[in-house]
């Protein structure tokens, strides 16, 4: 099972980016997916999470700014950041809380996962 992210990068401040996690692997379920970061000298922060169900948790900081939505179809997760800031910046960890499917098709362990991170860059 892995994790691969998409779409950090370089935008002005004010700007947008759209981040995607697509988890791939022998997996049985997924329950919940997320998004943390971290900026350089300071520690991993939960940005957002979301529930199988579509519950959704998100930072103070980036309420109002950031969607969290999942495609569990295609077992991916999704962060839309709008309004920008310099303070944004940091590397982007997606994770997710999976269930593998086993050789004989069963429900296996269940353990976090996380993604390689991708850079988010805010210039002011």
């Amino acid at each position: 099972v892995q994790l691969q992210a998409y779409g950090g990068g370089l935008v002005q401040a004010g700007g947008f980016l759209r981040l995607s996690c697509a988890a791939s692997g022998s997996i049985f379920s997924i329950n919940a997916m997320g998004w943390y970061r971290q900026a350089p000298g300071k520690q991993r922060d939960l940005v957002a999470d979301i529930t199988s169900g579509g519950s959704t948790n998100y930072a103070d900081s980036v309420k109002g700014r950031f969607t969290i939505s999942r495609d569990n179809a295609n077992n991916t997760v999704y962060l839309q950041m709008n309004s920008l800031k310099p303070e944004d910046t940091a590397v982007y960890y997606c994770t997710a809380d999976i269930t593998i499917r086993t050789p004989w098709g069963s429900r296996g362990y269940a353990r976090d996962y996380w993604g390689q991170g991708t850079q988010v860059t805010v210039s002011s």
